[in-house]
């Protein structure tokens, strides 16, 4: 795979001007004031690739997060869901049309190129597509120039930026879907624990926080390696959600954090929330999602309405932060370190 040097060299001028300015500002993270490149920069280039992770880096942030599945031969990989479809070229592959199959996942039935019916050799032959093309019509110009990044990649991309910016930028990835690949014989537990141990990155210390809708996958985790774990706690009716989970001082003995759906901190009519106060009493820190700059007027974004400024999508960062959580996964971590006061 090409460097993300040359990729970034080549796309620069397609980027806004404030990203770039902050890209020369070398801003350095607050140690109060976590913020997460929620899929890379993918508010700016496509989701989960690697010039995405490197200019989240860029951009002040302190952790990059992949979402991780697994190959037919169990190695990871850097996509947004099992299905392959919304994110790589997989449907324009005649060679692959026959891999196209129902499956079950969550409790929905989507027909779909899964991960694990793919070695990883021929994943690598997939080219990534942007996700939310409606959302990000900018990023879909990029269409077809990058791979499907590894999390050992991905890894190897985190020790470089750490050395080159002079600081450490970690890793926090959500292994998706993992009873859906336990189901097929792969165990996306031990390789998650496996990448980590091989670098290094075991311990409690070390710059890795792992995140899981699944309590099932982090108790795993948490007898494999030492490595921080964090409940991911989705909006009521969300399809993804897990089965009701037993009180926040329970959460804790299996976890080290909660991150949360932002409309659980504060509700539609803008009224804040207890939860951050009852996660902080049972020893838990609080890292919320999704921000971006065009959902910061609402989630969807108002119809018709012109995008949210800079100054509007910082201000909506702050008032989380004014409840007191520390951290927030942003797409556009330029914001988030803005609004950390970098």
């Amino acid at each position: 795979m090409p460097h993300p040097h040359r990729h970034l060299a080549r796309t620069a001028r397609l980027l806004p001007l404030a990203v770039l300015l902050v890209v020369a500002s070398g801003a350095t993270p607050a140690a109060d004031c976590l913020v997460i490149a929620h899929r890379g920069a993918s508010g700016y280039l496509p989701e989960h690739t690697l010039p995405a992770y490197r200019l989240g880096a860029l951009l002040g942030a302190d952790y990059l997060e992949p979402d991780l599945v697994l190959t037919k031969d169990g190695a990871l990989v850097a996509r947004h869901e099992p299905g392959l479809g919304a994110t790589t070229d997989v449907a324009a592959r005649p060679e692959f049309a026959a891999r196209r199959r129902p499956r079950t996942v969550a409790g929905r039935t989507t027909d779909d190129w899964w991960s694990d019916d793919f070695t990883l050799a021929e994943l690598r032959t997939l080219r990534a597509r942007e996700r939310l093309p409606e959302l990000r019509p900018g990023n879909a110009r990029f269409d077809g120039a990058f791979g499907v990044p590894t999390f050992a990649e991905i890894l190897a991309l985190r020790a470089d930026l750490s050395r080159e910016l002079g600081r450490s930028v970690g890793v926090y990835p959500e292994l998706k879907s993992p009873a859906l690949f336990r189901a097929a014989g792969l165990d996306p537990e031990a390789a998650l624990a496996a990448e980590l141990t091989a670098r290094g990155l075991a311990g409690r210390d070390a710059p890795v926080i792992v995140q899981s809708f699944d309590p099932d996958s982090l108790r795993r985790l948490r007898d494999r390696v030492a490595v921080r774990r964090v409940q991911l706690l989705p909006l009521e009716g969300d399809p993804d959600a897990p089965p009701p989970l037993p009180a926040l001082r329970d959460v804790a003995t299996w976890a080290d954090g909660i991150g949360v759906a932002k409309g659980l901190l504060i509700d539609p009519d803008g009224r804040s929330q207890p939860l951050a106060r009852a996660a902080g009493a049972a020893g838990l820190f609080v890292h919320a999602w999704t921000f971006r700059r065009e959902t910061a007027r609402g989630d969807p974004p108002p119809a018709g309405a012109p995008l949210p400024t800079r100054a509007e999508a910082i201000a909506e960062i702050g008032r989380y932060l004014d409840l007191g959580i520390d951290g927030i996964f942003t797409d556009q971590p330029d914001l988030g370190s803005a609004a950390c006061g970098r």
